[in-house]
């Protein structure tokens, strides 16, 4: 069950859409070692739009992934790709539907 979540909210630099896409498309390989991220999920939202929404069974997972390789990625690239600092907001999670 999952409890907790996170909303990355990233707005691409004009011209770096793709950029941001491969960056998100490569992330995956990185969160599937994390064995607390329960639900990962790389969106878009708009044409310049982009989001993360993750989720987990507890604060240990959420502070985890934090802490973990994609943030690491994210924070590196933010400079490069985004035309604003990734807008990260906690949230709880009241409700879910996940398979298994």
């Amino acid at each position: 069950m999952v409890k907790v979540a996170l909303f990355v909210r990233l707005e691409a630099k004009p011209g770096k859409e793709k950029d941001v896409e491969s960056f998100l498309l490569d992330g995956l390989p990185l969160v599937m070692e994390e064995s607390a991220t329960t639900a990962w999920f790389g969106i878009r939202l708009g044409p310049s739009t982009f989001g993360i929404f993750d989720a987990f069974p507890d604060e240990a997972g959420r502070q985890a992934h934090l802490s973990g390789k994609v943030a690491e990625a994210l924070m590196a690239k933010a400079g490069e790709l985004f035309s604003t600092p990734p807008s990260i907001e906690k949230v709880d999670v009241l409700a879910a539907k996940l398979p298994g």
